[in-house]
């Protein structure tokens, strides 16, 4: 006889609600993305901003009154098949948003597309998918979902701020494409031609080439091949290793050439390699840099960030993204899925980097953009030195989200 049976009905039913009840004060949330392999460091760096959100949403109360947020850790291993079965021990295991990102594009769609699926064929089991650093203008354009959730500005707004940047560097007269041969290295090469073509008509792309991701080891050639060009720029979307090896080659080879980027800067090993490299100018958008000028608010909480874990703070957008889903869920008054979506929609957040809003029509969030180069300490544009050396982050302009907002051709359909 099992214990529910010695029980009254009326009292086996109470014991039960109250088991549902507690079930419910947790809201788990899965983190897919890179923790082995070369990008093991970014995964990491990722992880641990959003764990320190999390963290930092319990303390306060988590949701609801009292719903606490879980995290969930998985290992997309970047690849796309890996993703999809980390998303199924996800859901086995009862998520109901996934936060996503640093293992590219073609993942992160992989991923869009599977929850997509999921969702159609679940209701009420349904899934978000948060991604923070996967900017393929696509996931927000023609492949939009009304379960996906873009907080970073996308590669046509960062490519935007860079073309304004170039348009104001008459030193740049040719420029070579070297990108990784993947989903997002391909739009981050397009988007360079288009955008840079427009505001300096006068420019010349003499080069372009796709190489693997995260398996050249000597960039060497790559770069003979573009020493021969004449190139004096390379747009390059390149992250992780692949940007760090890249500029030891260069520098091996006393290369000095000027660096387009959108998000390397603020991956580990970036600054230590432009340092050692002692040559090479790297620029790259970001909604913040260590080192800037009137930011009071991220600096306080890179203070705290680091007296927590030890490490330094880099992304406020990842930190900001779990932020973002509780803001949401406390709008809906509910974990409801569908609910919380809808309530994402226009959502608007006074974050540490100002107020940002999550536009209804794409769900692409509007936040500011920083273009901002690495450069030696000066005590005067740059007053930081990062990762131990002498090299910190230099501020070129700054745009709010409405100025480098583009149009979108999504056409979602709504739950």
């Amino acid at each position: 006889m099992t214990f529910h049976r010695l029980l009254a009905p009326a009292a086996a039913t109470a014991l039960l609600a109250a088991g549902a009840a507690h079930a419910q004060q947790t809201y788990k949330i899965a983190y897919i993305d890179p923790l082995s392999g070369p990008f093991a460091n970014v995964g990491e760096l990722m992880l641990t901003h959003t764990q320190y959100a999390i963290e930092d949403i319990n303390a306060k109360g988590g949701v609801l009154g009292g719903t606490k947020l879980q995290l969930l850790q998985f290992d997309s291993k970047l690849s796309a098949q890996e993703s999809q079965s980390a998303l199924q021990a996800a859901i086995d295991q009862g998520a109901r948003a996934i936060v996503t990102g640093g293992s590219g594009s073609s993942v992160v769609s992989a991923l869009v597309q599977a929850v997509n699926r999921w969702n159609q064929r679940n209701p009420g089991r349904e899934l978000l998918v948060l991604n923070h650093s996967s900017i393929d203008p696509e996931l927000t354009g023609k492949a939009c979902s009304f379960w996906h959730f873009q907080t970073d500005a996308n590669t046509a707004m960062k490519m935007k701020a860079i073309a304004n940047t170039i348009k104001k560097t008459p030193d740049v007269k040719k420029i070579y494409l070297l990108n990784q041969d993947y989903a997002h290295g391909k739009q981050w090469a397009s988007y360079g031609r288009q955008l840079v073509g427009l505001a300096r008509p006068d420019v010349q792309f003499v080069g372009e080439t796709l190489h693997p991701i995260g398996k050249v080891k000597d960039f060497a050639p790559y770069l003979a091949n573009i020493k021969q060009s004449g190139a004096d720029s390379v747009i390059t979307g390149n992250w992780g290793q692949d940007m760090t090896l890249l500029l030891k080659a260069a520098g091996d080879a006393g290369y000095d050439l000027r660096y387009y980027n959108h998000s390397a800067g603020s991956v580990p090993g970036t600054v230590l390699a432009v340092s050692q490299a002692k040559m090479g100018q790297l620029t790259w958008v970001a909604e913040w840099h260590p080192g800037q000028a009137d930011s009071s608010k991220v600096d306080a909480l890179a203070k705290s960030y680091k007296a927590k874990t030890g490490k330094d703070f880099l992304a406020p957008r990842i930190e900001m993204t779990p932020r973002l889903l509780a803001a949401a869920i406390n709008k809906a008054g509910s974990t409801d899925t569908p609910k919380v979506a809808r309530a994402f929609e226009d959502l608007s957040f006074d974050s540490v980097v100002g107020p940002v809003r999550m536009r209804a029509e794409d769900h692409q969030l509007l936040l500011p953009q920083v273009v901002n180069t690495i450069a030696p300490v000066d005590g005067k544009t740059v007053k930081v030195g990062w990762e131990g050396t002498n090299y910190g982050f230099r501020t070129d302009a700054i745009y709010t989200g409405n100025e480098l907002a583009q149009g979108t051709d999504c056409k979602m359909t709504r739950q």
